[in-house]
């Protein structure tokens, strides 16, 4: 109290004790009214001052942090500051009353730095995604844990300010609950160690195709942080995944098909092993006439021609010698057919091969890459070249295996009546 306004008081007819009372409580509540003033001040003026200039920059960037409030809560550190400053002048007379309304200041000022550290980084996280190589290296478990650090410290700050003891003494009993922090804090942990695991080993980033069946998961990953995993299935549900289950179960991630820039055509059909029988002369003719497989038969037939009469083959008996088959010239016909389609990927593995015959017959693979990923254009293409497949089957003789159905039964036992 201030001399002045001390002698004041008591030429009012006051007494010692209770001119400082009325004294004080004037003070509070002058010292409320400018915290109010400098709220206000703090946001109306400057943080709207800091909007306004930030809706008019041309710089994108700083929007993020306009949209995550860093400066609405940096203002909020304006009136905590004037009432810690001005606390001692208010309450002279009063220390422990000082001493409190500074721990009250300082702890508010504690609580309102950790919540403007966290809209910082989540601006800055924001910012960071906008860049090609947040695909690539996900930093938002690295901020995860960042944040749980800083959060721990000015808890441990908070803790010692309310108890009044200094925070080196919880620093230095920490290992006396390490026991109860793991236990509370398993998944973290867990989360924590999968997660450097995962960004090290570049297992899995933002954006990959991962299929993991056991938890229901088969889509395009949306999310990775520090505790979960986020998985947009197919279906547009979400999967969620802890991290350390990437790490100690399988999973088959697609990203290997996206970059290589090709997609799998894998599919057979399946040949009536009773339609293969070796090529006559009016078939030879025939498919002299394809286009894809013109030069081949001519080729061929010389090569089995010149074969047959440098070894003396009596050609009157199809199975003395060399002679070309339906099957093995439809096979022929279907690669020439891939080798000129322009959405196959020639450069990528390319296979039409004969798997072992069974009950079904003889399965003829497709093994090759379109050069278009997109899952329906993809689609479309493998249905195209299935269609033709199936179409073109009668033209060289062959029939595709189907096991019989209801109407096949009863069309025979109608047909035996």
């Amino acid at each position: 109290m201030t001399d002045t306004a001390k002698g004041w008081l008591l030429q009012q007819g006051l007494t010692e004790q209770y001119a400082a009372l009325v004294f004080a409580g004037a003070a509070a509540i002058v010292l409320i009214l400018l915290s109010i003033l400098v709220n206000l001040l703090a946001k109306q003026v400057i943080t709207r001052g800091v909007h306004a200039l930030i809706r008019r920059s041309e710089i994108k960037w700083d929007d993020a942090f306009l949209s995550r409030n860093v400066f609405s809560r940096l203002s909020h550190l304006a009136p905590a500051f004037v009432i810690h400053t001005t606390a001692r002048l208010a309450f002279t007379d009063y220390p422990s009353l000082v001493s409190g309304v500074e721990s009250m200041a300082v702890l508010y000022m504690i609580l309102v730095g950790l919540a403007v550290i966290d809209a910082f980084l989540n601006a800055a996280l924001d910012i960071y995604q906008t860049f090609e190589i947040s695909k690539r290296v996900h930093l938002k478990g690295l901020v995860q844990i960042l944040k749980v650090i800083i959060f721990f410290v000015g808890g441990v700050f908070v803790f010692s300010l309310l108890i009044g003891k200094s925070p080196v003494v919880f620093f230095s009993g920490l290992g006396a609950f390490t026991a109860v922090l793991i236990l509370v804090f398993k998944d973290t942990i867990l989360g924590l160690v999968a997660g450097i695991q995962l960004m090290s080993n570049n297992m899995v980033r933002r954006g990959d195709w991962i299929e993991m069946p056991k938890y229901g998961a088969d889509g395009d990953v949306i999310d990775v942080s520090l505790t979960t995993i986020k998985v947009q299935n197919w279906d547009k549900t979400i999967s969620t995944i802890p991290p350390y289950a990437l790490v100690t179960d399988t999973f088959r991630n697609w990203r290997g098909m996206s970059e290589s820039g090709g997609r799998r055509i894998k599919r057979s059909i399946s040949i009536d092993m009773n339609s293969i029988r070796f090529c006559d002369e009016e078939m030879l003719e025939r498919f002299k006439k394809v286009q894809y497989i013109s030069d081949y038969i001519e080729k061929k037939t010389e090569e089995v021609s010149k074969h047959n009469k440098d070894h003396k083959v009596d050609e009157s008996v199809l199975i003395n010698g060399r002679h070309l088959t339906n099957i093995g010239t439809f096979r022929a016909y279907l690669e020439s057919y891939l080798r000129n389609h322009p959405k196959i990927h020639q450069e990528m593995t390319f296979l039409v091969r004969q798997l072992p015959p069974g009950p079904q017959g003889l399965p003829i693979e497709i093994y090759v890459f379109s050069n278009d990923q997109d899952w329906a254009r993809y689609e479309a293409i493998q249905a195209d070249i299935f269609d033709h497949l199936f179409a073109v089957i009668p033209l060289f003789d062959l029939r595709a295996y189907q096991a019989p159905s209801g109407s096949d039964v009863k069309d025979l036992l109608l047909a035996k009546a």
